[in-house]
């Protein structure tokens, strides 16, 4: 299992490399060229002397205009340390593998963001002796994908996008339309896409949203992530969860539920219903609306 949000957001890559690529060329506009091919490779930069360094992420990217090493590094918040792992862990890679290391950084929070893509400089006043300029990925720049035709289009990039964006007011629309695209890929896949969003989560109403969302899907169930929630499968929790998840929505969008519609909500005992009031409530300005042309 994906044990951490960290470790999430740099597996995806090694899931799927070329998001790695489509990001950087469709998010932000860098004229990367197209690869040919993109093999992992051995993510130890350990040196004989006992200091382990090792990067989240490295890939081999063969290109018609050369090879580039992707190292790429998810993190969390601003570290003052990096300016000094990061240009170690570049000129290293060149010297051991004698092409060019590009660095990405990926990370879901804004200001950590806006730290990493400052340049880190060395050098003195109009003499830089080395420049490091991180290409960032964050909620600033991935695109937040809520139409699940267009999603269809890129599965892994909209997976990145929940992933970025796995909190604030869109995180429902997202999720929602994440878990329409997930049915539209291998379920060995989409287990695996399901889980990756699962550990980068950190709001608990957007984890909890997600779980109620992936709990009536049959590929969700082969995932070890399932046994936390394999005993909510019965008929009658499975309504419960969707009345819950349904209340749990309106909420979170701070929309205000009249005791006549919690009623309703809570009354009703069909499935299909309640997925179709969900539906309706990811866009609705009022509670009244879930129930328009019934």
């Amino acid at each position: 299992m994906v044990g951490s949000s960290h470790e999430a957001l740099h597996r995806i890559f090694q899931k799927d490399p070329a998001v790695l690529t489509k990001a950087l060329q469709r998010v932000l506009h860098v004229p990367f060229p197209e690869p040919r091919e993109i093999v992992a490779m051995n993510v130890d930069l350990t040196e004989i002397e006992p200091v382990e360094r090792r990067v989240d992420t490295l890939m081999r990217a063969e290109t018609d205009e050369g090879t580039y090493l992707l190292v790429v590094e998810s993190q969390g918040r601003a570290d003052d340390r990096k300016r000094g792992s990061w240009p170690y862990y570049l000129a290293y890679l060149y010297e051991k593998y004698r092409c060019e290391p590009v660095l990405i950084v990926v990370t879901q929070s804004s200001t950590t963001a806006k730290w990493a893509s400052r340049p880190i400089r060395f050098g003195f006043r109009g003499w830089h002796s080395m420049t490091v300029r991180p290409l960032v990925l964050g909620p600033d720049n991935v695109p937040m994908i809520t139409d699940e035709h267009w999603g269809e289009q890129d599965p892994s990039l909209s997976v990145f996008s929940a992933m970025t964006h796995g909190r604030g007011p869109q995180a429902p629309a997202i999720l929602e339309s994440l878990a329409a695209i997930l049915k539209t890929v291998d379920p060995d896949t989409a287990s695996a896409y399901a889980q990756f969003v699962d550990s980068c989560l950190t709001d608990s109403q957007a984890k909890q949203m997600w779980r109620d969302l992936m709990k009536t899907v049959q590929y969700f169930w082969r995932h070890p992530l399932a046994e936390q929630v394999r005993e909510e499968g019965r008929v009658e929790g499975r309504i419960e969860t969707s009345q819950a998840m349904l209340l749990r929505l309106l909420e979170w969008r701070h929309i205000p539920v009249p005791t006549t519609v919690r009623a309703r909500i809570e009354s009703c005992t069909d499935l299909s219903q309640l997925e179709a009031w969900a539906e309706r409530a990811v866009h609705a300005a009022d509670a009244d609306e879930l129930f328009t042309d019934e």
